[in-house]
């Protein structure tokens, strides 16, 4: 017996006659506003902090707690998406999510307001996997490039103007319309869902491996959980509670993989390593994760600490390459369909080399043009080189891998965004602390200024060497089509 193939989710036998673009608009809806809600409310913190009476170390659980139930769950759908519909898991997961957003907007108290988030973050950690599966299913090698650009314009597009959405909003209206503008496009996604969305899989029911599902929440749990913490700016790595995490989520995630190779039906099946692109893909995503996330975190910063930016001028600057990595997504994935990874992926690894190596040269002197440039070509790059491979490490896969596929790299890009953060805003502090120690007047502006931009140039210079090792791997990237089974 195939043990892989027992865990298969295959697709129905009238998946030709299906009408895509309905069940497209209907994932892109759903996946918009359950994405946009992640950066929707961090603006509101100082607010909340005053309204809720609670500290913003407490309040910090509003987001951590976000990251650490997609990161928990997300392994899990690999199993999910074997049980249930498609109808049944985009349904469940906006029903989640919108309860979520409705407990949210009308919480009484701190303890409701972070309830409500855990059910929004398991809306989202349910939807988005199955918005790929879904994709892979749908759409043949040739065509899923532009499938998945689109999707990487929702999921770069929703992100990029959730903060300056946010300040819009309180400008007006109390935190609470953060949550009740959002409620009636999501009430309005699965009224749309339910008429226009259909099954493309149908559920086999694996064996339900309940170690495996321990491990993976413990595993995958205590690594988003400790690195996320550890940049928090308290007690840091020296913290128990930080670096405690990490380890038992390190051991129970070596237990979780060496179980996998062992069980008849694995809940993540790892054996999609054995195919070359998926891996180098899996290794690529996360070296991207780690520069897009680190770099979304360094540059307010910058921006504030040395060119002494608003946090609403800092936003204001980073936004057009946002919006642009967003917008040009579905053209980058046309254009994997028509030319293959090569042609994107080995320009847009060498231009980020580059342009990580100049963010290692910029100072409090440098005009803000400059960094609006630089960061538009570095997100041009971004789109350049993320959902091309994804897609083409992806189109290697048996269908029998789909699920599990999907689940590795958003379960990785999860972790490594958890970590990027943690590993390069560590260097950042660390070469701040090294040159205020040693400044005759560490109080003073113009010494706070030189010692952000010598931390930034610090971490920025691990990002040039991850961009490095990114385009050595882009050079072995080859097309790929789906083995026959």
């Amino acid at each position: 017996m195939n043990t892989a193939g027992a865990a298969a989710t295959s697709a129905p036998r009238e998946i030709g006659e299906v009408k895509r673009l309905p069940i497209l608009i209907s994932l892109l809806i759903g996946a918009f506003f359950s994405i946009l809600n992640e950066t929707l409310l961090n603006i509101a913190f100082p607010e909340l902090v005053l309204e809720l009476n609670v500290s913003p170390t407490t309040l910090q659980w509003l987001a951590t707690a976000y990251m650490l139930v997609v990161g928990v769950l997300v392994p899990a759908s690999a199993l999910l998406v074997q049980w249930f519909t498609t109808r049944q898991m985009f349904l469940g997961a906006m029903t989640l999510f919108t309860v979520g957003t409705l407990v949210c907007g009308t919480a009484p108290q701190f303890a409701f307001l972070l309830l409500g988030r855990v059910l929004q973050a398991a809306g989202t950690g349910l939807l988005l996997p199955v918005m790929m599966n879904t994709i892979l299913v749908l759409y043949p090698p040739e065509k899923r490039g532009a499938a998945m650009g689109t999707i990487g314009l929702v999921i770069m597009f929703a992100p990029a103007i959730g903060p300056t959405l946010s300040g819009l909003i309180l400008n007006y209206f109390d935190w609470r319309w953060l949550f009740y503008l959002v409620l009636p496009f999501a009430v309005f996604s699965i009224a749309f869902a339910a008429i226009y969305l259909k099954n493309v899989t149908e559920p086999t029911r694996p064996k339900v491996d309940w170690t495996s599902i321990i491990l993976s929440t413990i595993g995958f749990g205590g690594l988003v959980y400790g690195f996320s913490s550890s940049g928090e700016g308290h007690a840091g790595w020296s913290s128990p509670q930080v670096y405690g995490t990490v380890i038992v989520g390190g051991i129970s995630l070596l237990l979780f993989v060496l179980r996998q190779f062992r069980v008849r039906e694995p809940l993540m099946d790892l054996r999609a390593f054995r195919f070359p692109m998926f891996a180098l893909t899996t290794i690529m995503l996360i070296i991207m994760m780690m520069t897009l996330f680190s770099t979304i975190a360094l540059l307010p910063f910058l921006f504030q600490g040395a060119l002494g930016l608003t946090v609403f001028a800092s936003g204001l600057l980073l936004l057009p390459g946002s919006l642009l990595n967003g917008l040009i997504s579905p053209l980058m994935g046309r254009l994997f369909d028509k030319f293959g990874p090569r042609a994107m992926v080995i320009p847009g690894t060498a231009c980020l080399t580059v342009i990580m190596w100049i963010f290692t040269r910029v100072n409090e002197t440098t005009p803000l043009p400059v960094f609006l440039v630089l960061h538009i070509v570095m997100m041009i790059c971004i789109s350049m080189i993320m959902m091309p491979t994804q897609t083409n490490g992806l189109n290697q896969l048996p269908p029998r891998y789909y699920p599990h596929g999907t689940a590795i790299l958003n379960t990785l890009q999860q972790v490594a965004g958890a970590i990027g953060v943690a590993f390069f805003i560590g260097i950042m502090t660390s070469g701040q602390n090294r040159f205020l120690a040693s400044s005759p007047n560490p109080e003073a502006k113009d010494q706070i200024a030189q010692a952000t931009v010598l931390g930034v140039h610090n971490a920025f210079l691990f990002g040039f060497g991850f961009a490095v090792i990114a385009f050595v791997l882009a050079l072995f990237i080859k097309r790929t089509h789906a083995p026959k089974e």
